[in-house]
């Protein structure tokens, strides 16, 4: 049961101010201490199984093991339940200038090559998943939701292997997993990349009526030039994106952060800085 003044860990739900499609999310405080806000991720009733409950069990196991400015905080979890960091603000999409965007995606990109350096994959970065406080200037964005991550070790012969099965977010999914690879650091990069062109156009990459057909276009199609939406002026970013889109994951750039710094030189540098789209 979920609703006002339910009582999970110690924590009381105030609203809902999230739904993601197992689980609802609630801004809540603790009931000793009113001023410690929080937000409450609260399992749907019907998806109260020993898997999601895996799922949830491995979010706070990961964001745990993560302490970084744009990495969501989490505190405690239970059954059915994660308490974690609450950002009063709202989502990637929501972001108005240029300028903005790519600080985020910096953000963003510095937080993924720290994950990487521990051995995580996150696996769903998407724009739902990045945060954008109302102190956006000061705080910076906040990657959220590791339900999905992977760690990466590396066995005796020191080749890496990894932990489980990605889910997938298909507008944002690599090739390689469509193939029933490995995640990897280049996995994410792709993810941020459509992600990247979303939030500058307004849609990921790559459309289509079905997901067989989105699944295609993710392994065999080039992404749509940046320039044709964005003007001229993102020409320059137009080989950036397709390198970070690469079918192949050696192709793509050594790190996040390579990416966005390239990304962020081509649109602000050349033939002055091209103007993202509104969304």
């Amino acid at each position: 049961m979920t609703g006002v003044g339910v009582d999970y860990g110690g924590y009381l739900i105030e609203r809902e101010v999230g739904r993601g499609g197992h689980a609802g999310v609630y801004r809540a405080h603790h009931r000793s201490d009113p001023d410690t806000i929080v937000a409450l991720k609260v399992l749907d009733e019907w998806h109260r199984s020993p898997a999601e409950q895996g799922r949830l069990d491995r979010e706070f196991a990961f964001a745990n093991a993560l302490k970084h400015p744009n990495i969501i905080a989490v505190y405690r979890h239970g059954p059915f339940w994660l308490a974690m960091q609450y950002i009063d603000g709202g989502k990637a999409t929501g972001l108005r200038t240029l300028e903005d965007r790519l600080a985020a995606l910096t953000q963003v990109a510095a937080a993924l090559d720290y994950a990487h350096r521990r051995g995580i994959v996150h696996c769903d970065v998407k724009p739902a998943n990045i945060l954008i406080p109302a102190d956006f200037g000061r705080a910076g964005a906040v990657l959220t939701d590791f339900g999905t991550a992977h760690a990466v070790v590396e066995d005796v012969w020191h080749r890496p292997r990894h932990t489980g099965n990605p889910e997938v977010s298909l507008p944002y999914t690599a090739p390689e997993i469509l193939q029933g690879k490995a995640p990897s650091a280049a996995t994410d990069e792709y993810a941020l990349a459509c992600t990247a062109v979303e939030l500058l156009t307004g849609a990921p990459p790559f459309a289509a009526q079905n997901a067989a057909d989105l699944a295609d276009a993710h392994l065999r199609l080039l992404p749509p030039p940046l320039s044709d939406t964005l003007g001229p002026a993102a020409r320059a970013a137009d080989v950036v994106v397709q390198r970070a889109l690469a079918k192949f994951p050696a192709r793509r750039y050594e790190s996040c952060a390579d990416f966005v710094e390239e990304l962020s030189r081509a649109l602000l540098s050349h033939a002055g800085p091209a103007k993202a789209v509104e969304t």
